[in-house]
């Protein structure tokens, strides 16, 4: 059975749920500094807690499921991929350019599998898009769209700590793409070849909460056949989770979030017999799949099971398991870094293909990162007292009392 490790214990826990209600691997260690997130663990006998990752890396286990800060798995995925590891990265893979030519080439050299648990990719109604785009019963991508709005203000203070200096305090409205991005490119295996970013105005919400970039990300991207991908993303008053695929042949959409309509486990498709028939008519269905049962209650609209389940029975020597290599997971997170770029020049930028050498070393030494080189809000800079950290420290520890 393949042995897995996992450095994160908070949003890790998808992966100890995983190994224990499916067994399809064996979960032997978890690490996080944070031991009221590893008590839970504790009672395994099976399961080794640590505090250092430098210890973590090595215990005696296959891979490593990578679930820490969203701004800081590229350098830990490396450190795994040269040790001989596996590694599953949780979102966002990189966090500036010179990380993305560090992580290609680290997965090239080290010959492992390395795959992106995008798990917006691997809900019931984004899965559909896939497999009705890879049949050709859509036609060729002419238009798309997708939604990840997360009204995050209620548990702002259990998801950052009240810690100024959280990557979800610093980081830029366009970085957290790969929700709204990442099912469009799955589905379709297009890539994306330019970006133009927009960035919502700072909002009352986001003053509240301490975080200081704009309101939510816009990014227009241009792909690899002339298509247009619209994706938006943020924190705005109403959550949404939406995706709508216009193809040459008809259109399908998933229910919208909160509409009573069924959410992500529901689609709305209308197909044409060909590009000029104009025949179809809307039908709205449950769409199913093999594994649906096994990925029952395993969180995400299921969607937590299929990017554990593909990553083992890759390590096990399945070609066909349906991972998100590095290219691919590098086509989902650039739109939204260089998106940003695009802000704050104004124009539309180029996005590089990470599978060209030369594209590579175009971007080899280009570090800039958010927070440090570049401002969080594109139009000037904010400045949050510390009483707005205080008051959330003071949440969370209430509700921590509370448990």
């Amino acid at each position: 059975m393949v042995k897995i490790g996992v450095f994160g214990a908070g949003r890790g826990e998808m992966a100890a749920n995983f190994a224990r209600e499916t067994k399809e691997a064996e979960l032997v260690a978890i690490c996080d500094k944070n031991e009221r997130l590893t008590e839970k663990f504790s009672h395994d006998p099976s399961i080794t807690i640590y505090t250092d990752f430098d210890k973590f890396i090595e215990h005696d286990m296959d891979a490593v499921v990578l679930a820490n800060f969203a701004d800081e798995h590229a350098p830990y995925a490396i450190r795994c991929l040269k040790k001989g590891l596996h590694v599953l990265s949780e979102v966002l893979p990189v966090a500036t350019l010179k990380e993305a030519v560090e992580l290609v080439e680290a997965v090239e050299e080290s010959g492992k599998i390395y795959s992106y648990a995008e798990n917006y990719c691997y809900m019931p109604a984004t899965m559909e898009m896939r497999r009705l785009y890879k049949s050709g019963k859509l036609g060729e991508l002419e238009y798309a769209e997708g939604e990840y709005l997360h009204n995050c203000l209620p548990i702002w203070a259990e998801i950052t700590g009240g810690d100024p200096d959280h990557w979800r305090n610093r980081m830029s409205a366009n970085y957290y793409c790969t929700h709204s991005i990442g099912p469009i490119i799955h589905a379709t295996g297009l890539r994306p070849e330019t970006v133009m970013g927009f960035e919502l105005p700072y909002s009352p919400k986001k003053a509240i909460m301490g975080a200081r970039s704009g309101a939510a990300g816009i990014e227009m991207v241009t792909l690899s056949n002339g298509a247009v991908l619209r994706s938006t993303h943020g924190n705005l008053c109403k959550n949404s989770i939406w995706f709508s695929v216009y193809g040459t042949k008809g259109r399908i959409e998933s229910a919208r979030e909160n509409t009573g309509g069924g959410d992500m486990f529901t689609v709305f498709c209308d197909l044409d017999t060909n590009e000029v028939s104009c025949d179809g008519k809307v039908q709205k269905y449950t769409p199913t799949d093999p594994l649906g049962e096994k990925a029952k209650g395993l969180g995400h609209n299921n969607s937590d099971y299929y990017p554990l389940h593909h990553f083992i029975e890759a390590i096990k020597g399945d070609e066909k398991a349906e991972t998100i290599d590095v290219y691919e997971a590098l086509d989902m997170a650039l739109p939204g870094i260089i998106g940003y770029r695009s802000v704050l020049e104004g124009a539309p930028l180029p996005i590089p293909d990470m599978r060209d050498k030369a594209a590579r070393d175009a971007i080899r030494n280009d570090d800039k990162r958010v927070g440090r080189d570049l401002p969080s809000y594109s139009k000037n800079e904010i400045i949050v007292d510390d009483s707005v950290y205080v008051r959330l420290k003071k949440i969370l520890k209430n509700q921590e009392k509370k448990q």
